[in-house]
């Protein structure tokens, strides 16, 4: 275990009492002092989860592929408050072990599969049924991922070793998602979407699209709490729409084709007049060789803005200039090997 310089070279275990629940926590004394308070405070913090055989659940320095810390308001109700109480007894620098007792990480499995969601670019609550945290635990509701089902089936301690990063004060700091009120996240978006534009201009595409994607993000939570088709189901998605465009953009420009294809076909099922959604996809389909597709799309952005036609012009012929170029590149592959079987059947036939 790692410990700041000013630190107590303790280590024992002890139980400890917060708000009228005594909950066990296998706790190592770090200090000689407690840590000053951090309500309200931003804690941006490393975390593995494990099971007590030495099973990990999840790693943030390795989730989804890169390493991304958590960052976490204090005192904003957090799904796992057990983790609010734990590292509020740490001071940066400080890595830890805790051992807590099931009552306390029952709800893991759902914020696992939130923070996995994260980690894979999709909505924190995707998978999620509106209702309460308990409610889902027993409706018996796949999580979409087995090691997730079978903790949420059959709860048990886990042990979370943290390494408290840094911690900010309120003011210094943007709140995540989850931690906004509603009008808090009505209110960030424009400010978001901005900051994406910004970004793109710059070449800075993927952050580009991490920030579109946080504001689509709070959105769509927000649209969750409305009934679909409901006046201000559809407000929130004609503001959605936009917003997925121009990640859309991003992906495309960072090749990610099939997620373009899959975004504005959502788009258009709702929207069939939306020109931006027919170019773009037409544009992808194009990139993978869908060259029917991408003509009919293509020739629905001219149906709806007959303006674009030298555009789609343009991405007609650049279209056709590659399928022939692959053609060529096919051709000459094949002639290739006809070449190498007819000479290796000679050479047999000689032999």
């Amino acid at each position: 275990m790692k410990h700041g310089t000013n630190t107590l070279h303790v280590a024992f275990i002890f139980l400890f009492s917060v708000l009228h629940d005594l909950f066990t926590c296998v706790i190592p004394v770090l200090h000689s002092t407690p840590p000053p308070p951090l309500i309200f405070q931003q804690v941006i913090f490393h975390y593995r989860s494990s099971l007590c055989d030495g099973t990990v659940l999840d790693d943030s320095r390795t989730m989804g592929g890169r390493s991304k810390p958590m960052e976490l308001i204090l005192g904003k109700k957090f799904k796992l408050a057990v983790w609010e109480r734990v590292i509020a007894t740490m001071r940066e620098g400080e890595v830890a072990d805790f051992t807590c007792d099931v009552k306390h990480t029952a709800l893991y499995p759902l914020v696992s599969q939130s923070l996995r969601n994260i980690s894979a670019g999709k909505d924190p609550l995707e998978g999620q049924r509106h209702c309460c945290g308990i409610a889902q635990i027993h409706s018996h509701h796949s999580l979409g991922h087995c090691d997730l089902d079978q903790l949420q089936a059959n709860p048990q301690p886990l042990v979370f070793t943290l390494e408290l990063m840094e911690v900010l004060t309120p003011g210094s700091f943007r709140l995540d998602i989850w931690a906004m009120t509603d009008e808090e996240k009505l209110e960030v978006v424009p400010q978001i979407h901005v900051e994406g534009n910004a970004l793109y201009k710059k070449g800075d595409v993927k952050e580009a699209a991490e920030k579109y994607h946080n504001a689509i993000a709070c959105l769509k939570n927000l649209q969750m709490k409305e009934r679909p088709g409901d006046e201000c189901w559809i407000k929130l998605d004609l503001m959605i729409t936009p917003l997925m465009l121009n990640y859309c953009q991003c992906q495309m420009v960072q090749g990610q084709y099939y997620e373009v294809l899959d975004h504005c076909s959502s788009i258009i099922s709702k929207y069939e007049d939306n020109m931006k959604a027919y170019f773009k996809r037409a544009k992808a389909h194009a990139a993978v060789w869908n060259e029917t597709e991408a003509r009919a799309d293509f020739a629905k952005v001219v149906e709806l803005d007959p303006s674009l036609g030298l555009s789609v012009a343009k991405e007609l012929r650049a279209m056709e200039e590659r399928i022939r170029s692959k053609e060529k590149e096919e051709k000459g592959r094949y002639k290739s090997l006809f070449s190498y079987d007819s000479n290796a059947l000679a050479t047999a036939t000689t032999g």
